[in-house]
């Protein structure tokens, strides 16, 4: 117990040495610490893009969702195609219009696309509100496994709050560069060791051909929809797979990668690259399965993976697995209080507050906004605790709105301002009340953000139509900017 807790601290020293190292090579801009002045490396856009993707949701909400409700989650090999397919059509897009005219957030891209200060500044407030919740689960994901690690001799709230300070320290003297280059390393840990720990993990009761058998035996409801419950059916199943490939592609963690690369080359690829990340969870299956042969009373599922490795896993292979899950925390967090950081100093504090602030200015702003909002998720993560997946669903079905006026502003050029905030108004209030609202409940079954969706693209066209369209020279700029957008590689 005492030496996997000391394989934790010092897998958590790493991105700390990375971050003050990545504060040498930084240029003491605000873009240099918030988008690494757009010159990120494919390499590095890759590994950043796949380990901010591959969150606390995927490495330990994937395993309890397995565990709880049967097969399901089978549904992110689909929503990994998904998102590679959305990333190269429409983050292409947004790196090459952000490079020619200087995008930094999800708010200067729409609110410049539709020529509007109120949509700049709604969609500002709703990657705040909904990259919160979010960036909860990394926190509570990473807490589980120190907890997990010390036999439960550190306390979840200090597990926390260990976690949090090493996230806000590297990131804040390292910026986007120190997040890019600790998520090579955590990228790599998380396919390889979800993977190994499946295959491992299994053979404790016979490996996978024989753990099916014995699911055959002991719960056929764990092999087919809608799962032992009776409530993970195909309209789950769609839900997730929608909700879950938009809502992270939307999330401002996200935003900025698309931003950062350096060229676009590496978006011609990531379909590819991500559907092959998929693969990993085949090792989330073997978990969850033998999980639940093998230890069918666990409190609380989101810990069934590290139980699972301190019982059954050598020491050497547990604690690299522990690390791996600890990577997959922390290479999401760090992108999302930083992302979040960077929405509230371009977007309100250089905008509103101070046009004038200076390059040092911007970015202390930043890191303190920074602290400020991994306090909330902190706070949030011990006094509203929850399954991993049903939150992350929460924080997607709010981002995954902002879809809509997206592919508004970068194929329909008829759509306007007022079409795109009623759109995106109504569809965030229709998902809040359908997720938070015990009597207006979700028809057939479907996640909020899906009626959501559907209501905010209805409106967002019909209002459009309605109303007078975006001015001609807007629609002219950006216009000839995707016409020309159609000649690069």
């Amino acid at each position: 117990m005492t030496a996997g807790i000391i394989v934790i601290f010092l897998f958590m020293a790493i991105p700390l040495a990375v971050g003050f190292y990545a504060a040498t090579k930084s240029q003491k801009t605000s873009d240099d610490y918030f988008i690494q002045g757009r010159g990120m490396g494919s390499i590095a856009v890759f590994f950043t893009v796949a380990a901010t993707w591959w969150s606390a949701f995927a490495f330990l909400g994937s395993n309890a969702s397995f565990y709880t409700d049967g097969p399901v989650y089978l549904t992110a090999f689909g929503w990994n195609v998904l998102f590679g397919f959305l990333y190269f059509v429409i983050g292409k897009r947004i790196w090459y219009l952000g490079k020619r005219f200087d995008f930094v957030t999800p708010s200067d891209f729409l609110g410049t696309m539709f020529n509007s200060e109120k949509m700049r500044w709604i969609v500002g407030v709703v990657v705040v509100l909904f990259t919160l919740p979010y960036l909860q689960i990394q926190l509570a994901g990473g807490a589980y496994l120190i907890s997990v690690a010390s036999g439960d001799a550190i306390p979840f709230w200090l597990s926390a709050l260990l976690f949090y300070l090493v996230i806000v320290v590297y990131v804040w003297v390292g910026g986007i560069r120190a997040v890019a280059w600790t998520d090579i390393i955590y990228g790599a840990l998380i396919f390889f060791g979800l993977a190994a720990a499946g295959v491992y993990i299994s053979g404790t009761v016979g490996g996978p051909v024989a753990l099916f058998e014995r699911m055959q035996d002991a719960s056929p409801a764990h092999l087919t929809m809608p799962g032992p419950e009776g409530d993970a059916g195909y309209a789950t199943w769609v839900s997730l797979c929608f909700i879950t490939a938009i809502g992270a592609l939307m999330g401002p963690q996200l935003w900025l990668r698309m931003y950062a690369a350096k060229n676009g080359r590496i978006f011609n690829v990531m379909p590819f690259l991500i559907s092959l990340v998929a693969l990993a969870y085949l090792g989330s299956v073997l978990v969850g399965w033998t999980g639940f042969l093998q230890m069918p009373d666990v409190e609380t599922p989101d810990r069934i993976l590290p139980l699972m490795a301190l019982e059954y896993v050598p020491f050497v292979m547990a604690t690299v697995l522990m690390a791996a899950g600890a990577g997959a925390a922390m290479s999401t967090a760090n992108s999302q209080i930083h992302a979040v950081s960077t929405v509230v100093t371009k977007d309100f504090y250089q905008r509103y507050a101070k046009p004038s602030a200076s390059e040092r200015q911007l970015t202390n702003v930043g890191r303190y906004a920074l602290l400020l909002f991994s306090i909330a998720a902190y706070l949030l993560a011990l006094f509203s605790p929850g399954v991993l997946v049903t939150i992350g669903l929460v924080a997607f079905g709010g981002t995954a709105q902002l879809i809509v006026p997206t592919l508004g502003a970068l194929f329909w050029p008829r759509g306007n301002a007022t079409g795109a905030i009623a759109g995106l108004s109504v569809g965030v209030l229709l998902t809040a009340a359908m997720t938070f609202i015990p009597a207006f409940t979700s028809p057939l079954g479907l996640n909020p953000a899906m009626w959501g969706l559907a209501v905010n693209a209805i409106l967002f066209v019909v209002v459009s139509l309605a109303t007078a369209p975006r001015d001609e020279e807007t629609v002219r700029r950006y216009s000839a900017a995707l016409h020309d957008y159609k000649s690069i590689d």
